[in-house]
């Protein structure tokens, strides 16, 4: 009932055409999904600033790194709070495939399991986590460390890691910047996604979404169509949303997007 009316309220004030409707994750109650399906926890939360709603030059050139073969496939995080290490990991494929390697597909558990400076399916910082698998030469292979959406006993040891980068870099927290950081790669992101939860399709306005950020993702791609929206890859299964992906209207800051962004390199 509480979710029948977020939906009707969500589809009578669409500005820019966003879809809802009943998900699969649309029987959750809002803790639940809070805790199964995000998990964000930043390890230097930035003090929260009033984002003054002005115009600001939209780009005209368009960004798609899913078509350029620079991403693996949507992952599924099921429900376990690891978006972080999901966006670690993708960020990490990413930055491979930009430097004209071939990765592996990568072991989020790797990270769920042994990264003690976070806290497994209880969140973590995507961030934190791509420093952390530097220092352990790299992260493991999903083939030797499959993923089971449960905390569990660190197995690294059993495995060689396979994907490395060698850095990674914040980015400055206005979409200006983040546009330009994008073009070079895809980043890893955070945003708000209470709103998320029964998102079926369309451009997602500022409006629709807050800002307390609780989601790691991956930001693939941009689009200047409709007033210009960003391409955002989810780590909730291909059935969701536009087929894994949800767009977030560009230049408002929409869901909080510039909270922490990284990219890494290779």
């Amino acid at each position: 009932m509480v979710n029948a009316k977020k939906i009707a309220a969500l589809n009578k004030d669409s500005p820019l055409g966003a879809r809802f409707g009943f998900t699969k994750y649309s029987d959750m109650s809002a803790r639940e999904f809070k805790t199964q399906m995000t998990g964000l926890k930043l390890k230097n939360p930035k003090a929260k600033k009033v984002f003054e709603k002005r115009e600001i030059e939209q780009p005209s050139q368009s960004i798609d790194w899913v078509a350029a073969g620079k991403t693996t496939p949507v992952k599924n995080q099921e429900q376990c709070g690891s978006c972080w290490a999901f966006s670690a990991t993708e960020t990490i494929e990413s930055a491979m495939l930009i430097a004209g390697q071939t990765p592996q597909i990568g072991a989020p558990q790797m990270i769920v399991d042994c990264d003690t400076n976070d806290s497994g399916c209880n969140g973590g910082d995507p961030a934190e986590a791509m420093g952390w698998v530097i220092q352990q030469g790299g992260q493991d292979a999903e083939s030797c460390y499959p993923y089971t959406a449960q905390d569990g006993n660190c197995a690294s040891s059993q495995c060689t890691p396979v994907n490395q980068i060698t850095s990674t870099t914040s980015i400055a927290a206005d979409e200006g910047s983040v546009y330009t950081a994008l073009q070079s790669a895809p980043l890893s992101i955070c945003c708000d996604a209470e709103a998320w939860q029964n998102y079926e399709g369309g451009v997602l306005a500022s409006s629709q979404c807050g800002d307390n950020v609780d989601h790691a993702i991956q930001l693939t791609g941009y689009s200047p169509s409709q007033g210009g929206y960003w391409i955002v890859r989810n780590s909730w299964g291909e059935s969701w949303g536009e087929n894994g992906f949800i767009w977030l209207q560009y230049g408002q800051n929409t869901c909080d997007i510039t909270s922490e962004v990284s990219a890494a390199t290779a």
